[in-house]
């Protein structure tokens, strides 16, 4: 006999499954390898479900359970135990999650400072690992009417056509805009195409008399505000 086999669910105390823990004592109860193993459902003829769960976190734990937001299910897939099928799933919920968080957060939003639109932003885009180019569309008092993705690029650029931007604007009726972007390599320091974008952007909303009342660029828990530092006037 195997003294070291791990025990799989159905061997668990009942109190100690994770289904069963929830039903009993809430979510709030359940770790987080434990919510993993509920979507994952099933373990290999080896490992229990827990115990690939554990192993997942274990290969991020240096940042953290945050690491899981910004992974596509091609890398989830790597870990012994977890198919293409399971990667998916995971994926899809973290992405409702983060969904769901953004819905809650635009529903109480309105955006009176930089910090504002920072915190409305900041957990959608600081672990993306391309970088996403988004619009907060607001309304004649500033409240959050859409926050919108224009553009996904690559690791380090994106491509946003004034055209494709001000639809966006023009299809929510929105008054004014702030152009929110983030920087995968955790720095947001603007480069010099973000200023040039920045500046070709202004001009395109005083066209069109739709005012950008800024450019905040997103990185590791850390932001620039382009109004800030004097690029938006």
């Amino acid at each position: 006999m195997n003294d070291n086999k791990p025990l799989m669910i159905k061997e668990l105390p009942q109190e100690e499954r994770p289904r069963e823990k929830m039903l009993k004592k809430g979510v709030q109860a359940l770790s987080n390898a434990d919510l993993l193993a509920i979507l994952l459902r099933t373990g290999t003829k080896n490992d229990s479900v827990l115990r690939v769960a554990e192993r997942l976190l274990k290969k991020y734990e240096e940042i953290g359970i945050t690491a899981l937001s910004g992974l596509g299910p091609q890398e989830i897939s790597k870990i012994k135990g977890i198919g293409p099928v399971k990667a998916v799933t995971l994926v899809a919920a973290i992405e409702l999650g983060k969904r769901l968080n953004g819905a809650a957060a635009e529903q109480r939003a309105i955006i009176r400072s930089p910090q504002d639109a920072v915190d409305l932003l900041m957990a959608r885009l600081r672990y993306e690992a391309r970088e996403h180019f988004i619009v907060i569309l607001l309304s004649t008092k500033n409240h959050v009417i859409a926050t919108p993705t224009i553009s996904i690029g690559s690791l380090n650029a994106s491509i946003v056509h004034p055209r494709e931007l001000f639809r966006e604007v023009i299809n929510h009726s929105a008054a004014s805009v702030i152009l929110a972007h983030n920087h995968p390599s955790g720095d947001p320091t603007p480069s010099s195409e973000d200023v040039s974008l920045t500046r070709k952007l202004v001009d395109a909303g005083k066209i069109l008399e739709i005012p950008v009342l800024d450019h905040i660029i997103i990185g590791d828990n850390k932001y620039v505000s382009l109004k800030e530092k004097g690029i938006i006037e």
